[in-house]
């Protein structure tokens, strides 16, 4: 057999293998796939499931079986029960307030890593990334004695505080965005008379609006969902968020599984509306931040 025609019989071979292998990835990727949504999915079915049913039922059936009446019942008990309005309102106040003041600290503190020069840049990156790196829970003691001293413990300035501080995810999605704009408006704006800090405000910030909202939404919900801050720093029930209202379904001696679903599920609507809503900001803004014209 000549050497083309050795070529023609083994290029079919060669599709064949090429067709075995992206069907094997297709499959394996597939079944990934399939087993990430039903390990999501599947405990949410349970929580919603349970949401619907009674004490009485909940303990007689299946966690996978359906409800024998769809009742608003559990939603009631739970909403009054945990004060959830409060805990809206307190949640809402210390998610705007820490989102905005968040921004404005992340983007200033990107302005100026990225257009001064000066002799301890390079450490104060380095400090960001270190913290980044030391879990947060080692340093726990520190900081609870600190708020503490500061008289700011069972206040809603407390997880303001903690909440308010930058961290290197934002910095670096700040720093993409800034270095896309060019420095010779900041130098246009000087020879007019505009002072850094102008500079900042009307042209800097304005541009980095589609990294805000980015930033803005990704830690408006992960301050929405967190129980550990307000559970510690706020534990007086006037102070009580959405998460830590859950709390009042969780006792010593019985937990009260109906309701405590129910209020899972009221305290998600919040987050999932947020994200709904917003989602094409959060992938717009990641997407631009991470490519460079």
């Amino acid at each position: 057999m000549s050497m083309p025609q050795a070529e023609l019989a083994a290029k079919p071979r060669r599709v064949e293998k090429a067709n075995l292998s992206s069907f094997l990835g297709k499959s394996l990727y597939y079944v990934i796939l399939s087993i990430i949504t039903i390990i999501i999915f599947v405990p949410l079915l349970v929580v919603v499931f349970a949401a619907f049913k009674t004490s009485p039922e909940l303990a007689a059936t299946s966690p996978f079986a359906l409800p024998k009446s769809w009742s608003f019942h559990n939603f009631a008990v739970a909403f009054e029960k945990a004060n959830m309005l409060v805990g809206l309102i307190n949640s809402l106040s210390v998610t705007v307030t820490s989102v905005v003041i968040n921004a404005i600290l992340g983007a200033m503190t990107a302005f100026v890593l990225n257009r001064f020069n000066f002799r301890f840049k390079k450490t104060i990156f380095l400090l960001f990334i270190i913290a980044s790196v030391v879990p947060a829970y080692t340093t726990e003691v520190a900081r609870f004695q600190t708020i503490k001293s500061l008289g700011l413990y069972n206040t809603i300035f407390a997880p303001l505080i903690i909440y308010a501080g930058t961290d290197l995810m934002q910095i670096f999605i700040y720093l993409q965005f800034i270095e896309k704009i060019s420095k010779q408006l900041d130098e246009s704006a000087l020879l007019d008379g505009a002072s850094y800090f102008r500079i900042f405000r009307s042209i800097l910030f304005p541009l980095l609006l589609p990294a805000t909202a980015t930033l803005a939404i990704i830690k408006a919900v992960d301050i929405m969902n967190d129980m550990y801050i307000p559970y510690l720093y706020m534990p007086s029930k006037k102070l009580s968020t959405l998460s830590t209202a859950l709390m009042t379904f969780v006792g010593e001696r019985a937990t009260y599984w109906n309701e405590l679903s129910a209020a899972i599920i009221l305290v998600m609507l919040p987050t999932i509306l947020i994200y709904l809503v917003l989602r094409k900001f959060i992938f717009a803004g990641l997407m631009d931040g991470a490519i460079k014209e």
